[in-house]
């Protein structure tokens, strides 16, 4: 056992970090560097890799892996904006539009494509405005990049055209579902798709893609064990378990993630019920002096006593929910991790206090940052910059090449692999940049960009980016308050079409009155927004009204009063 010297380990890193304060000058000095580690990798992209997916900082040349259509540059090109460089922004944004066909004979994953491309095509066209594009009239319920969103997604809908609506995880662009595919699939594979296809719908009017997700999404709901559980693999098609160890990591983790960022985004309270329910059993029966491990779901004991890295996403989500104590105490236990190896090792055996066999890699993953960008925004502690910093001297040391950053095979002795995800710039380089910035516009500040918010919609009556931005699991920031924007223009519309219809024919009544009169369906959401095809009725002649009320909450209750 190691517990004596990481808990030593930890009490040193504490009273270390806490020892600083970081000034105004200092957090600016580390942008800089940030900027500067960002410049580096997709320069050396663009030198060496683009079109190809994804660079390889040893060889110095690229590769495709998750679908040939220059992956890399749709997930950085928010990171573009977000570092306030909009002439590169606009440059790619255009360049994307002119090189990027989805109509090609290309397998992807399903989950994958969503998250990155979706994702990340769905934040740019909402970034817009800000970065200084062209935009079409009714923008954002209209523009190019919503198109190559649209386009995308359409791609995967064949893959949810199962029995119990949990999709395949991979399909052939031009092909659809392989008739060889397997029904087996992993639990973040069917549960990580409403704040992509919602935000699709909203803007599109479309409800195909939202119920797509949100059927999913109740399969699994539905196939929870007795004590509330839900294992890492499932057969999508008889909705039996296949792999049954229960935990917050990889296979699961951004389930949980977009039940309660959906929740968020979407005002919605049954997703919030959801994740609450399994909160408690995830307390109940994984967690274990503020380290959670992984159990069999139906039984709650033990099968893998290990930390994995993806975990670390944990504690910035329990900050979103007001859970500071357990979200602090649970950082700390993940950041001793690091200090241990200079990086997160993808498996970390708790009982032994070091790697696991084949597991000791460190591929730049951003979860950890991510936690410490939220729980600083949470809590002012400065003690989190103090981290945020040594993670950005840890990657420069250790994994910074000629040609960009390389994934770490091994932590023990720093060997490098010849590898740099996507993600290093979607997600890594920009929390470290945002946990520096506390005056960024995506924080509610004006540092880039021009002001908080601004106009949108038909007419230029709608407010965007005054109701907090919501990162997807790429860590793309999606505007609530555009959903609303959309989808009011075009419940206006029906309404409006509703009550001519009633007015010229006195003898019929619409079917949404005919509903009224007979009260409310009896599925009807309490959500502050709508639903997809669902309506809400209005006297005729009346001013349909429904003020946009969502935000998000650090430290108070995620929904308003009148929720």
């Amino acid at each position: 056992m190691r517990a004596p010297v990481c808990a030593a380990l930890l009490l040193w890193l504490l009273s270390d970090a806490a020892s600083r304060q970081f000034s105004e000058e200092d957090m600016a000095a580390v942008r800089q560097r940030i900027k500067s580690m960002f410049y580096h990798a997709y320069n050396s992209y663009l030198d060496n890799a683009f079109p190809y997916d994804e660079l390889r900082p040893l060889t110095c040349d690229g590769h495709d892996t998750w679908g040939s259509f220059s992956l890399t540059l749709i997930d950085a090109l928010d990171t573009l904006l977000v570092l306030g460089n909009r002439t590169e922004f606009q440059r790619v944004a255009s360049l994307l539009q002119d090189t990027v066909d989805f109509d090609i004979d290309v397998n992807a994953s399903v989950f994958e494509t969503n998250i990155r491309v979706v994702g990340g095509l769905l934040s740019a066209h909402l970034l817009s405005g800000r970065g200084g594009m062209d935009l079409e009239p009714g923008w954002p319920c209209s523009g190019p990049l919503l198109r190559m969103a649209e386009d995308a997604a359409r791609k995967l809908l064949p893959a949810f055209q199962t029995p119990t609506g949990m999709p395949y995880g991979t399909i052939n662009l031009l092909y659809g579902v392989s008739p060889t595919e397997t029904p087996v699939t992993c639990t973040a594979g069917v549960g990580t798709f409403i704040l992509e296809f919602a935000t699709l719908s909203r803007l599109t009017g479309d409800p195909t893609f939202e119920n797509a997700a949100r059927r999913a999404m109740s399969a699994l709901w539905r196939t929870r064990s007795d004590i509330g559980l839900v294992g890492n693999h499932v057969d999508i098609v008889t909705q039996k378990w296949v792999a049954q160890d229960a935990g917050i990591g990889a296979g699961v983790d951004s389930y949980f993630e977009y039940l309660v960022k959906g929740a968020i985004m979407l005002q919605d309270q049954d997703l919030l019920n959801m994740f609450h329910a399994y909160d408690r059993a995830i307390q109940n029966y994984t967690r274990f002096d503020d380290w959670y491990l992984w159990v069999q779901m139906h039984k709650g004991t033990v099968t893998m006593p290990v930390f994995q890295s993806l975990e670390a996403f944990w504690p910035g989500l329990q900050s979103l929910l007001g859970n500071l104590d357990g979200a602090v105490r649970t950082f700390q236990n993940y950041y001793s991790v690091w200090r241990q190896f200079g990086g997160l090792p993808e498996f970390y055996s708790i009982p032994q206090g070091y790697t696991v066999d084949k597991r000791e890699g460190y591929p730049l993953r951003p979860e950890l940052i991510e936690s410490a960008m939220y729980l600083f925004r949470a809590t002012g502690d400065h003690t989190y910059l103090q981290l945020g910093l040594d993670a950005l001297e840890s990657i420069e040391r250790i994994t910074k090449t000629p040609c960009g950053y390389a994934s770490v095979k091994d932590l023990r002795d720093h060997q490098l692999d010849n590898r740099m995800e996507s993600f290093f710039l979607a997600e890594t380089i920009k929390y470290l940049y945002l946990l520096f910035d506390p005056a960024h516009f995506l924080h509610g500040g004006g540092r880039e960009g021009d002001g908080s918010w601004e106009e949108g919609g038909e007419g230029g009556q709608c407010v965007l980016g005054a109701g907090g931005f919501i990162f997807n699991t790429e860590a793309h920031p999606l505007d609530p308050a555009a959903l609303y924007c959309c989808s009011r223009h075009t419940q206006d519309r029906q309404e409006l079409q509703d009550i001519l219809l009633s007015l010229s024919q006195p003898g019929e009544r619409p079917d949404s009155q005919s509903q009224q009169a007979e009260g409310p369906p009896p599925n009807r959401s309490d959500s502050i927004v709508l639903k997809p095809g669902e309506k809400k009725t209005a006297p005729p002649l009346s001013c349909p009204v429904q003020p946009f009320s969502a935000r998000l909450a650090i430290l108070g209750q995620v929904f308003t009063d009148n929720t």
